[in-house]
């Protein structure tokens, strides 16, 4: 379990990031991307237009032969949330049995409900589902500046060695076999980093962003522990840490969208990972039970049935009660 080879399947700004951390962490690192342009461009002038003024690290091979995945050890799946059953159904004819594939993506998919690694599960049923997830920006990790995050696997002896194999000074995976937990904190928190943005957009005050932080992680937690997840991940890096990374810098898309529907404006271009799992994240709580106000109001203003000034009065005219 040395995964001394490992792909990175998605060229975006994350994978590139990727890319980077495990070739410093000395393994031999593909990247493939499904662009054969992108796939040119990285080779010859080690630089991706989605990473501004990053180098991608001399050791990284770009590709754009999926049949490369059947070299790895372990696979990077670092993909859109809403991509990733496209892209692990192209993988599966090519991976080995047993091979770790580690969703990097944070997001529900729309329509089935399904988190990263139960898609993976669906669609390589050989593999081994893994998640990666925490607080972290791409730019912070492929200039190797201090990162943290958790990586999770069923199999907790799996867990460990995929992190050591990842791990360097300045990216620590911690590992757990809490896979849901992970997976829950990445989702949910970029629906709730939506309405840390509308606040700061709508100029609501600092009071008023602690208090909905403060309650959006209520809402995480609860929903979390009604789909099994252990308490400590919930108050971990891939849940806790990551809630405050992204309800506080607009270097989160999520954040930045936020910010934008706050101030009436259209957001720029970039994918908003919460803008696709706000309705499927609301609607897998009301399944199980689980009141989530803000996110609900988060998917209520992202499809367009209720305004932003509404959506803030339904949640300030909410009746007390007590805090739990």
């Amino acid at each position: 379990m040395n995964f001394q080879r490992i792909v990175v399947v998605g060229a975006g700004a994350w994978g590139t990031a990727l890319a980077n951390c495990a070739a410093r962490a000395g393994r031999h690192v593909t990247l493939w991307a499904r662009d054969a342009a992108m796939v040119a461009e990285l080779t010859a002038t080690r630089e991706n237009p989605r990473l501004p003024n990053v180098r991608l690290d001399e050791r990284v091979a770009a590709t754009g032969a999926i049949a490369d995945v059947a070299q790895a050890d372990a696979v990077l799946l670092a993909v859109p949330a809403q991509d990733s059953r496209t892209a692990a159904t192209a993988l599966a004819p090519h991976v080995k049995a047993g091979v770790p594939i580690i969703a990097c993506a944070k997001g529900i998919e729309r329509g089935t409900h399904r988190l990263m690694t139960e898609i993976i599960g669906e669609t390589i049923p050989g593999a081994l589902p893994a998640i990666l997830s925490g607080p972290s920006f791409a730019t912070d990790v492929a200039r190797g500046l201090p990162t943290a995050v958790t990586l999770a696997c069923a199999d907790e002896v799996i867990a460990s060695a995929l992190a050591r194999a990842l791990g360097s000074p300045m990216f620590r995976p911690y590992h757990t076999f809490d896979v849901r937990g992970v997976e829950i904190g990445g989702a949910a928190k970029n629906v709730l980093a939506i309405a840390a943005g509308i606040v700061q957009g709508r100029k609501l005050g600092a009071s008023a962003t602690a208090a909905l932080v403060t309650r959006g992680f209520a809402e995480l937690a609860r929903f979390g522990r009604a789909l099994g997840a252990r308490r400590d991940t919930l108050t971990g890096l891939s849940g806790l840490g990551d809630l405050i990374l992204t309800c506080s810098s607009p270097q989160s898309r999520n954040f930045s969208l936020g910010i934008a529907l706050g101030e009436a404006r259209a957001a720029e271009g970039k994918l908003a990972e919460g803008a696709f799992t706000a309705r499927a994240l609301v609607e897998l709580a009301t399944e199980k039970g689980v009141e989530m106000p803000i996110a609900t109001a988060v998917a209520a203003v992202i499809d367009e049935t209720l305004t932003v000034d509404q959506a803030i009065e339904g949640l300030l005219t909410r009746p007390f009660r007590a805090e739990i």
